[in-house]
């Protein structure tokens, strides 16, 4: 019988395997968003888990720059098989800088900030039209959330009352100019989603046994959207880097490649 710790040390191997091809992506002449990438991998792990047991839950990674965390991500998960970090921004490879329809578990294609979340919203408000079971998960940045996007759809959600739409927002403090404090704060976050109508929950982003409790949850006969707020670390897992609004986007040799990954734990 697999217990809940079982399942957690799955998931924390796949999160290792996957922060080492991120690390791959960065060692590419293009490099990568690898801060970003490091620090949204418990979530893409736990979500895509969710969603390979559940064929009716689309995961959509709103901030598309992230996408060298997603094909990690989806590659160690089993839905891409090919190692997607050797062919990574190369001409002609779908591995591009922003998830591309080409890629297998891509369902939404995204690039600028703020339209992942509408098309999840769009996919739960499918399945409640259908009469369907799933969700429809948005993976959004703290910067993002300077979207007006981002906001208006929340406002529809819960106007239309998709309970089944979860918003996931990996909150690493940081985005491509500096801290999202010195440039667009969001102070009482989590007050603010719930002005708008929304459930709210606050975890650890790194916590994949607390983070896989929040996808385990059906949302059967919610009639509020769920806003998570998951506090995170850019460059997760990556002593070198970690914490650091330098790692925002990132270009390597390989030799500090392989550096990097004889220390992620």
């Amino acid at each position: 019988m697999t217990t809940v710790l079982d399942a957690t040390r799955v998931l924390a191997e796949r999160a290792r395997r996957a922060r080492e091809l991120v690390v791959d992506m960065a060692a590419s002449p293009r490099g990568c968003h690898l801060g970003g990438s490091l620090s949204v991998m418990d979530i893409l792990i736990a979500a895509l888990e969710r969603a390979n047991r559940d064929e009716g839950t689309r995961v959509v990674l709103s901030k598309g720059h992230a996408a060298a965390g997603l094909y990690a991500a989806l590659h160690v998960s089993g839905v891409i098989e090919e190692n997607p970090a050797p062919v990574y921004g190369l001409p002609g490879s779908p591995y591009t800088g922003h998830p591309g329809p080409k890629v297998p578990g891509i369902a939404f294609p995204t690039g600028s900030l703020g339209h992942g979340v509408p098309y999840a919203a769009g996919w739960a408000m499918a399945l409640k039209l259908g009469g369907r079971h799933g969700l429809g998960v948005a993976i959004a940045g703290d910067g993002e959330l300077q979207e007006g996007l981002v906001w208006e759809t929340v406002q529809v959600a819960v106007a239309r009352r998709l309970g089944n739409l979860v918003i996931v927002v990996d909150r690493n403090g940081g985005q491509n100019d500096g801290l999202v404090a010195d440039i667009s704060p969001l102070p009482k976050l989590a007050e603010r989603f719930t002005a708008f109508g929304c459930d709210v929950l606050e975890v650890d982003g790194h916590d994949l046994a607390e983070l896989s409790a929040v996808f385990a949850d059906d949302r059967e006969g919610a009639d509020r959207p769920l806003a998570v707020i998951a506090a995170t670390v850019k460059g997760m897992g990556v002593p070198a880097v970690q914490g650091r609004a330098g790692a925002h986007y990132v270009t390597i040799g390989e030799d500090r490649a392989e550096k990097w990954k004889r220390t992620i734990r």
